[in-house]
């Protein structure tokens, strides 16, 4: 019972982190600086390398015979329980750092809860990813902050992002029965806390540059822990996906 109530959670942070490790690398060749092209890369590269700690740990309890690779890779979408904020396009460069900050804000939340686990294997992976994360989040809310009191047209542009991807952030501050279950244990970080401390790092971030706070999110009709997402998952997997299921057997 143990291993069915989290493998799932387990698939919630590894799939999360590669799925927005995967967004940032799309802008190889696309970011407005060359040092914003080497913080985004180095960024996606933590995350991929968060990601495979995480489905390394949940392919071991699953003992089917997949790897973390195999998880990654060769799953099909219904298969993935990744945050939907996280499957969203990039858009300008506004929205991915939008997004960046609020999955930051989760995703730190998240790894202070972690690093007291009594599972010692998810302990120690949250402790290392935390060191990670805490630049990360340094780096984006600084970002929301530079854009919201920027110029005029920066300006204008996070007014834009922040309610297109404000629906999707519904999951950051809501938690599945197995979560809760899994806090109670002492394995899992506690939903309630991180879903403060997302929005008090939220909350006090945009009224630095006095951008408006949407009113909370109550529901959205996907959910990404029953594996229902929205249409830009699929995509984003057949091009992640190709090469590894085009030739299954390939070594580097």
């Amino acid at each position: 019972m143990h291993n069915e109530a989290l493998i799932p959670y387990l698939l919630l942070l590894g799939d999360s982190a590669l799925v927005q490790g995967q967004r940032l690398c799309e802008w190889c060749g696309h970011a407005p600086a060359i040092e914003e092209e080497l913080a985004l890369m180095n960024v996606g590269l933590d995350l991929v390398g968060q990601a495979r700690n995480w489905l390394e740990y949940a392919a071991e309890l699953l003992d089917d015979g997949r790897d973390a690779d195999a998880l990654a890779f060769r799953r099909d979408e219904r298969a993935y329980r990744n945050l939907l904020l996280v499957e969203q396009p990039n858009g300008d460069f506004a929205v991915t750092m939008t997004k960046q900050f609020l999955y930051d804000a989760w995703h730190f939340a998240v790894l202070q809860g972690l690093v007291g686990s009594r599972d010692e294997r998810i302990a120690g992976i949250a402790a290392k990813a935390l060191k990670e994360v805490t630049y990360h989040l340094r780096r984006s809310s600084e970002w929301v902050q530079r854009m919201g009191g920027g110029t005029e047209q920066s300006r204008q542009r996070m007014l834009a992002a922040i309610p297109a991807l404000w629906r999707f952030t519904v999951e950051l501050t809501a938690a599945s029965d197995n979560e809760v279950r899994l806090a109670e244990a002492g394995i899992a970080a506690a939903p309630a806390t991180v879903g403060a401390a997302w929005l008090k790092q939220v909350s006090e971030t945009f009224a630095s540059v006095e951008l408006p706070l949407p009113k909370a999110a109550s529901h959205f009709y996907l959910d990404s822990r029953k594996g229902l997402h929205t249409e830009h998952l699929g995509l984003l997997l057949a091009e992640m996906q190709f090469l590894p299921r085009a030739y299954p057997d390939a070594t580097w």
